[in-house]
């Protein structure tokens, strides 16, 4: 029996056990200079220097998956045509909208603090906020929504399919930080279903929810690096987020069902 023969289901363990065996030296390497050990929570300028030797991996397992599967990147949703930069802009744009309706009703009913005063360090990070967002979302929806959602429907039907890859994609955060990311769980993987559905929407293609999903990471990380934003303790913490997580409560929760729900007339 050749690999392309195995059940979708190995193929994808196979995929991660890989990923996990070239990344850990590296992390292993890095996490001395960091002061940091595997399973222990990680800092914030922790992460992006062991985050980025893990998805520079991606390229290659993408390749070796082509290769193994014989099949080509538009199978697992990437079109290299304009199509894909304007999805990606429209995605972008209703992520953007999302988040931004989310944060004027938490201001307006008093629970958090504008702090324009930060707007100058906004517009200096923004830029190098974007080019990461977008390498991130890029990287999460070729794996996830791309290669992972593809293959688990080999054997299983779309629905099913999309459940397993977003529990795989909101177990999978745990590896960073398990305190702050345990009480995200259902909301990471209401969001991996939301992106699903958004490549169903875009006939196939990872644009649309590259673009929602970049849009998301370049809002939450901008706001958060300029410190633009601040909780006055008045909102609850299951409503607007456990930890000030917004996929920890329930108006991140909401912001994602509408999300969905603006997609799916769409949905043929």
């Amino acid at each position: 029996m050749v690999l392309k023969d195995f059940p979708s289901e190995s193929k994808i363990g196979l995929f991660l056990l890989i990923w996990l065996i070239l990344w850990l030296p590296i992390a292993l390497l890095l996490g001395k200079r960091l002061n940091w050990k595997p399973f222990q929570p990680l800092e914030a300028d922790q992460k992006i220097p062991l985050l980025v030797p893990l998805y520079l991996l991606v390229p290659w397992l993408g390749w070796l998956t082509l290769r193994v599967e014989n099949t080509s990147l538009s199978d697992y949703g990437l079109y290299w045509q304009w199509n894909l930069l304007i999805s990606l802009g429209l995605g972008l744009l209703l992520g953007l909208g999302g988040l931004g309706i989310v944060f004027v009703l938490q201001g307006g009913l008093g629970w958090l603090i504008w702090h324009s005063e930060n707007l100058n360090q906004l517009g200096k990070l923004a830029l190098p906020i974007f080019g990461l967002a977008v390498w991130i979302a890029l990287t999460e929806e070729f794996v996830f929504r791309g290669i992972f959602q593809t293959i688990l429907e080999e054997n299983y039907n779309p629905w099913i399919s999309a459940m397993v890859a977003s529990s795989i994609f909101a177990l999978l955060h745990l590896l960073w930080e398990r305190q702050t990311t345990l009480p995200q769980l259902p909301g990471l993987w209401l969001m991996g279903m939301v992106l699903v559905i958004a490549r169903w929407v875009d006939g196939g293609s990872i644009g649309l929810g590259w673009g929602l999903h970049a849009g998301w990471v370049w809002g939450l990380a901008s706001l958060e690096a300029a410190q633009m934003l601040s909780y006055t303790g008045k909102g609850k913490d299951w409503i607007i987020g456990i930890h000030q997580q917004p996929l920890a409560g329930i108006m991140g929760i909401l912001c994602l069902l509408a999300t969905s729900l603006v997609l799916w007339p769409w949905l043929s």
